[in-house]
């Protein structure tokens, strides 16, 4: 079957699901942690320049052998890069073993999407030329880390649920938002303070913001109708979008926009991001939250 990130899961049966919602739903929910790289990892990367900076290489060779192909394949592939170096150990700074392992990891996002290709559109400028069966005992490697999980849970398996709380009645406006929030899920990915999150927490969060850019006089309910839905840890939202912020993505008109919707105890407390002011005032939403 082929691959799709916006709804990757082929078997639900295993899966105790609610009636009252689409069954692929829980399923996604359930396993999501699955498909993120550890807590160790993210650490390591947050504390080591020389950690982030291999990461950042690897990233840099992947974008470069998937330039010709969507970037959902790129994605697909640090999801896979991500995941193999929080198995493996973060690697030393050995520009060819990097190289193998970024041509390994955009091949196999290619064959999970059944793309036709060859290794020589993959083969950069970088002075490594590799033979077709080194790069497939890296793929195997590959594959035993993640022990063969390569149909990815991403934020985008969450966009169209969170997009149907909206209940938009127009589906031109559905794909403006939806195109917005892929746009920042994209450029997402390569943060490391983001790692940290769930997929449904980015993809949520994403729509939140794009929500904002797009919609202004129907963000607040836009913001309600995810930040009370069952599956959304409120804290964690809360937490990305600060680090959404603290990247820049949102201007200051925005920030002055944000305040101005949310009431004045949730503006002060989006512009000082103060989590504790948060939970204070909103401590009786906060325990009905499920933590995913």
């Amino acid at each position: 079957m082929e691959f799709d990130l916006e709804n990757p899961l082929t078997n639900f049966d295993d899966f105790h699901v609610s009636s009252t919602v689409p069954s692929f739903i829980p399923s996604f929910f359930l396993v999501e942690s699955d498909h993120m790289p550890t807590e160790t990892y993210i650490k390591t990367l947050k504390a080591s320049d020389l950690a982030t900076s291999i990461r950042r290489e690897a990233i840099c060779s992947i974008s470069q052998f998937s330039c010709k192909f969507s970037p959902f394949l790129s994605y697909l592939a640090v999801n896979y890069l991500d995941r193999f170096l929080s198995s493996q150990g973060l690697l030393q700074p050995n520009t060819w073993v990097l190289r193998l392992v970024a041509i390994s990891c955009v091949s196999l996002a290619a064959k999970m999407n059944k793309l036709e290709f060859e290794l020589t559109h993959f083969q950069g400028d970088g002075g490594y030329m590799f033979e077709a069966q080194t790069i497939e005992r890296m793929e195997y490697v590959i594959l035993g880390a993640l022990k063969w999980r390569m149909r990815s849970i991403t934020p985008f398996s969450f966009i169209s649920f969170f997009i149907s709380l909206f209940k938009l009645k127009d589906p031109p406006l559905m794909d403006v938002l939806k195109a917005r929030a892929v746009e920042r899920i994209m450029e997402a990915q390569n943060e490391i303070k983001l790692l940290e999150f769930k997929p449904s927490i980015i993809a949520a969060t994403a729509l939140v913001c794009a929500s904002h850019e797009l919609f202004p006089s129907q963000f607040p309910s836009f913001r309600k109708a995810i930040s009370y839905c069952p599956y959304v840890n409120k804290e964690n939202m809360l937490n990305c979008y600060n680090s959404i912020i603290d990247m820049g993505w949102r201007s200051n008109q925005a920030e002055d926009m944000v305040s101005q919707q949310f009431s004045s105890s949730e503006g002060d407390m989006f512009k000082r991001r103060k989590t504790n002011d948060y939970e204070k005032n909103h401590t009786g939403h906060l325990s009905q939250v499920q933590h995913c």
